[in-house]
């Protein structure tokens, strides 16, 4: 089996920052791609950055705010969030599309997510 892990949620004021980890253990041969998907309170789970191959990728509204990047070597995914909002508060959930030890093919896996609240 394979299970993510995130960590770095807290309570922040407007303006401040958080970095958000996520750590992938179990049986795992390669990691597809890793990213960070969030849901605010009353809304659908959305998008919000993915790394996969040395690319990066990121939901227009957090362009220019946030960082993803990953340690391959130990199967981590950060999500560095600065000049944050309140809009940006949501549970952030981590993503990743994992090949397990002798399996053909990757399956997706979700952690159980982190609440990040962005508020004065």
């Amino acid at each position: 089996q394979a299970q993510l892990v995130e960590s770095g949620g807290g309570l922040v004021h407007p303006g401040g920052s958080l970095r958000l980890s996520c750590a992938a253990s179990g049986t795992i041969s390669s990691i597809n791609a890793m990213g960070w998907y969030r849901q605010a309170p009353g809304k659908q789970r959305e998008y919000v950055a993915m790394t996969s191959r040395g690319h990066t990728n990121y939901i227009d509204s957090v362009k220019d705010r946030f960082t993803i990047s990953r340690d391959n070597a130990m199967n981590i995914v950060y999500l560095q969030m600065n000049r944050l909002k309140p809009e940006d508060t949501a549970v952030y959930y981590c993503y990743a599309d994992i090949v397990k030890v002798g399996w053909d093919s990757s399956m997706e896996y979700w952690g159980k997510g982190t609440l990040v609240t962005v508020s004065s």
